[in-house]
């Protein structure tokens, strides 16, 4: 027998109170997180996608509902192949950066490992080299930006890329690589 969880999702349609609401009960139902999760990186059902959407307003709301799972979301995050599930992932990736390096959450300080950081990494720059969508290399941007405020070699390879694409990219990418390329300047001001 499907779960709540499993047969909401299969008839849950792309409106946005829909996904809220069903957001809402993961929240409301925190011992699910581990089933939406796993829904998320399932490539081959058909609700996947849909699974990242929730997850993604889900994390929005209580992104420390994710920092037990760090584990398998960095592991699972490159075989995603999906376009509709790169978004909202990408997205997450970035919320992770903003909590990590500018809120500086403790509880995710903790939580998160080296390792993390290097899968989170690797995907980002192979989100910039293969043939993604525009909101996966936005967000990434912008994770990207924040790492590497750690690893010093992020801001010249992130730059390079920006640089080299920025001018036959769409204007999503426009406007986010011109904000980044500012804030790694302002980042190398602080030798940071």
């Amino acid at each position: 027998m499907e779960s709540y969880l499993t047969t909401s999702l299969t008839t849950l349609k792309a409106y946005r109170k829909s996904r809220l609401d069903l957001a809402q009960w993961v929240l409301d139902n925190p011992g699910s997180f581990p089933e939406l999760l796993a829904l998320c990186f399932n490539d081959s059902s058909s609700i996947s996608y849909k699974a990242t959407w929730i997850l993604e307003f889900v994390c929005a709301e209580r992104l420390a509902l994710l920092h037990p799972h760090l584990d398998e979301f960095f592991t699972k995050l490159p075989l995603t192949k999906k376009d509709q599930a790169l978004r909202p992932l990408a997205k997450i990736c970035q919320m992770l950066a903003i909590s990590y390096y500018k809120d500086k959450d403790e509880a995710l300080i903790n939580t998160i490992t080296p390792m993390h950081k290097q899968q989170w990494v690797n995907c980002m720059f192979d989100w910039f080299i293969t043939d993604q969508k525009v909101a996966c290399k936005v967000y990434g941007m912008t994770s990207l930006v924040y790492l590497g405020t750690e690893f010093k070699w992020i801001h010249p390879e992130l730059k390079s890329i920006i640089l080299q694409n920025i001018h036959e990219e769409q204007p999503a990418y426009k406007a986010r690589g011109k904000s980044v390329l500012k804030q790694i300047e302002k980042f190398e001001k602080k030798g940071l």
